[in-house]
């Protein structure tokens, strides 16, 4: 694994071991950040499942303004933040909040945060076998918070497997898919005719949201 592009490009990224971690490949980001082109200058990108941090550092790296990474697993944002410090890319420019991924959408709801560039490559799913996929990117997909934290011409990028036959509904509209092997990497903005509407039930449901169980580091 390694950073794909930009000032720190070529740059080693430390992978935990084991198998509860899949890093994006480098292909697939590569093919990503191509898709991107100057997109990710100056953009404000929110990671989440971020295991290595391997996309938001390559955002860093590319150009970005800010990127904010949510990951679970104490020992995975260990090397996260471990990479941010190896690649060299400014500590400061880089947020980690270890916490639940869903949690953290409904709490940056609340403060009215939002993003032009929200990337996601969670833990694949089963093989929805002819029914409504139950994965961690459907959930996503599905989430009321995630739409009112992109900027009108936000993008979010959703990585999922190939068996996994997610449901893109409103407020989302798919603009292109990228497949490579077993991976799928899909383009979705909002649909502008239905952010105002999707606003009002995650304003509704913020009222019973979790409150923080993670820490954050800058």
């Amino acid at each position: 694994m390694r950073i794909t592009g930009g000032t720190a490009a070529g740059r080693i990224l430390k992978v935990p071991k084991g198998l509860d971690v899949r890093p994006t490949p480098d292909l697939v980001k590569q093919a990503v950040f191509n898709s991107l082109g100057d997109r990710v200058v100056g953009a404000r990108v929110l990671e989440l499942f971020a295991g290595t941090g391997a996309l938001s550092l390559d955002c860093l790296s590319r150009g970005a303004e800010l990127a904010v990474c949510v990951e679970k697993s104490r020992r995975h944002a260990q090397v996260l933040r471990q990479n941010c410090e190896t690649v060299g890319l400014p500590r400061e420019r880089l947020q980690l909040r270890v916490q639940d991924a869903f949690q953290a959408l409904a709490q940056f709801t609340s403060g009215e945060r939002q993003f032009s560039l929200i990337v996601a490559d969670p833990p694949y799913g089963e093989k929805t076998k002819g029914e409504r996929s139950e994965s961690l990117a459907q959930e996503l997909l599905d989430d009321p918070f995630l739409p009112g934290l992109i900027t009108p011409d936000g993008l979010f990028i959703l990585g999922h497997a190939k068996r996994d036959a997610v449901t893109i509904s409103p407020p989302w509209v798919e603009l292109k898919a990228l497949k490579h092997g077993d991976s799928w990497m899909r383009f979705l903005r909002r649909d502008p005719a239905t952010v105002t509407a999707g606003a009002a039930t995650a304003a509704a449901t913020t009222e019973t949201a979790k409150p923080a169980t993670g820490d954050a580091w800058v």
